[in-house]
């Protein structure tokens, strides 16, 4: 499997995001970045992104999480941020990525987990909290799904998935600011690019799309199937933090309140003002209500 590793020098200087490098194998051959930051033998809080972004997402979150004494984690998916990227998009699939972060799990032992997940973050974070139940004492889902393959994708996302794997390069900084509801600085929008050197290393970001299970003969179905199980009987504490702006996800908050048991009695809660990138319009605000939610429950 041929990889190529965003060179370290595209990273310096960024704003907002002082934190320091932590790698981990994951298998495959794969190496893993993430953020650490935090007390050691603080209470988790998983941070998961998705398409196409990295952790640079929640660099406005996690002072917020460790200034209250929790231990925050944000990896970056393989294939983003500063994390290995596979080259040919062959190499990418729903169920490695699950597996890759299954693994980033085990190797850090995380447990008591406190997992935020939007977007792809939530399609790989609600399968790992599935399948490694015992890890995970909290979810908090924003504008994400666990698809199985059922009702009738949009033409505008149809359109997207053929777009993004047959353009020669996707243009990150204008996905991510037609996605948020503000103005994005020039040097937001530069650190956002800066995994991205040249088309070699977008391969993820471009079959991610692609792997959205979109019919029921998905290979992705039976696995999200079985994680569905699991969410319809899951009690432990689990909110759903929706934007009022996205139409990727619209509906998705009323899903899960209807079929997860861990949803009844939690508040009902709406980010206002917010796109699909809602920890760009309003983290401070969602890492505020987490926290009070998290000691109340």
């Amino acid at each position: 499997m041929k990889k190529v590793v965003t060179p370290l020098h595209r990273f310096h200087n960024l704003p907002d995001y002082p934190f320091a490098f932590n790698y981990v194998s994951v298998g495959d051959a794969m190496t893993m970045h993430y953020v650490d930051e935090g007390p050691k033998d603080g209470e988790i809080v998983l941070l998961l992104h998705g398409e196409p972004s990295w952790s640079y997402l929640y660099r406005h979150m996690i002072p917020v999480f460790v200034e209250h004494g929790y231990r925050v984690i944000a990896p970056d998916l393989i294939g983003f941020g500063k994390s290995d990227k596979p080259t040919d998009m062959k190499d990418y699939s729903y169920q490695s990525h699950v597996d890759w972060m299954k693994r980033f799990i085990t190797k850090l032992d995380l447990t008591g987990v406190n997992l935020f997940c939007q977007d792809w973050g939530g399609l790989i974070g609600l399968r790992c909290a599935a399948e490694m139940e015992e890890r995970f004492s909290r979810i908090v889902a924003g504008n994400t799904m666990l698809p199985n393959g059922k009702g009738t994708p949009s033409e505008a996302f149809l359109k997207w998935q053929a777009h993004s794997k047959k353009v020669p390069k996707i243009d990150i900084g204008k996905i991510l600011q037609n996605s948020t509801e503000r103005e994005l600085t020039e040097g937001e929008i530069a650190a956002y690019w800066a995994p991205f050197p040249d088309k070699e290393y977008m391969a993820g970001a471009k079959i991610f799309p692609s792997l959205v299970p979109i019919s029921e003969d998905d290979p992705a179905v039976p696995a999200n199937n079985e994680a569905w199980k699991v969410l319809r009987k899951w009690e432990k504490p689990f909110l759903t933090l929706f934007s009022d702006k996205d139409p990727i996800t619209v509906g998705g908050d009323k899903l899960f309140r209807k079929l997860v048991p861990g949803t009844k009695d939690q508040p009902k809660i709406t980010i206002t003002d917010a796109g699909h990138f809602l920890q760009e319009d309003k983290p401070l605000g969602i890492a505020e209500i987490m926290i009070r939610w998290m000691k109340d429950t």
